[in-house]
């Protein structure tokens, strides 16, 4: 007897490697279905947009496909399909949540209270929460938005954090809120609003891509500083180690700096405008010391 419990044990033990190694989560769900689904923005320039073939295109969008080259060779799958779904700010962690889509390719603001529900890449991006205004307007600072519309996109972060600011230095804002960045542009541009207050990088690809670019300005004034990062399933670490390992490969070896280059400071469809927005201080520590902490 004693014999054949330590023969029992030792197959178990034996057996257990070969159960840990088997794919998990996201990526047994990518196995079972024969293709990984990607979550795009339409108007988020330069990280997720549609060019003029109303193809998904951007840097969050180059990213994911070197996340898709890596997730084929993980899973040994080289004719895996990818499927492309539209998201919105508001739909895309429910879509995560549900199986819809299995990573956000776009902008996302890495929050503490989103992580509660969902994860994140390491950074992929750090941006400032600021105020795109006409240019001839006395606006320079949040308090200047006393009494006055402000564009908001349902689902951001910005709402809290203008609200937070308007509390604490006691001033008002009547709110004009959009389901989409685009919309929320187009109420400041149609007079509809006196600011639009979002991300700043995605202010300037707004401003740029616009009919009149010099009409508009973003103010110095920022609310916070925020990292974004690729929304994954919570609690599912095999398939966010391949994201990350992924992820930190481009940034060791002078890819990640190649693919920023050619959206942040080089002409971009659909009007080939350059953003001319080099990568700012904190994305360059991010990228030397890659991580996933969120604020």
């Amino acid at each position: 007897m004693k014999r054949l419990l330590c023969s029992l044990v030792f197959l178990f033990s034996a057996a257990a490697p070969a159960l840990t190694q088997t794919p998990g989560g996201t990526l047994a769900k990518i196995r079972d279905v024969g293709e990984i689904r990607l979550g795009h923005r339409d108007v988020s320039v330069p990280f997720s947009y549609l060019d003029d073939s109303q193809k998904p295109v951007g840097f969050a969008m180059d990213l994911c496909a070197r996340i898709v080259d890596a997730v084929k060779g993980e899973l040994k799958l080289p004719s895996l399909q990818t499927k492309l779904q539209p998201i919105q700010l508001s739909t895309q962690i429910p879509l995560i949540q549900n199986g819809t889509i299995d990573i956000v390719c776009g902008p996302a603001t890495n929050t503490l209270e989103r992580q509660k529900v969902v994860a994140f890449s390491n950074t992929i991006f750090v941006s400032s929460i600021r105020a795109v205004v006409r240019k001839d307007g006395p606006i320079k600072t949040f308090e200047d938005l006393n009494d006055k519309s402000v564009a908001l996109t349902t689902g951001s972060t910005s709402i809290a954090l203008l609200l937070a600011r308007a509390q604490d230095r006691n001033f008002a804002v009547k709110q004009v809120l959009s389901p989409d960045h685009g919309a929320s542009f187009l109420a400041l541009t149609t007079g509809r609003s006196d600011a639009f207050v979002m991300d700043d990088i995605l202010l300037a690809g707004l401003i740029a891509n616009s009919q009149a670019p010099a009409d508009w300005r973003i103010i110095d004034d920022s609310l916070r500083t925020e990292p974004y990062g690729l929304i994954i399933r919570k609690d599912d670490p095999e398939f966010k180690a391949v994201v990350d390992k992924t992820l930190v490969a481009m940034m060791k070896n002078g890819q990640f700096a190649e693919v920023y280059a050619k959206w942040f400071t080089k002409p971009i469809p659909p009007k080939n405008v350059n953003l001319n927005f080099p990568m700012p201080a904190p994305l360059k520590d991010a990228v030397a010391n890659p991580n996933d902490r969120g604020v």
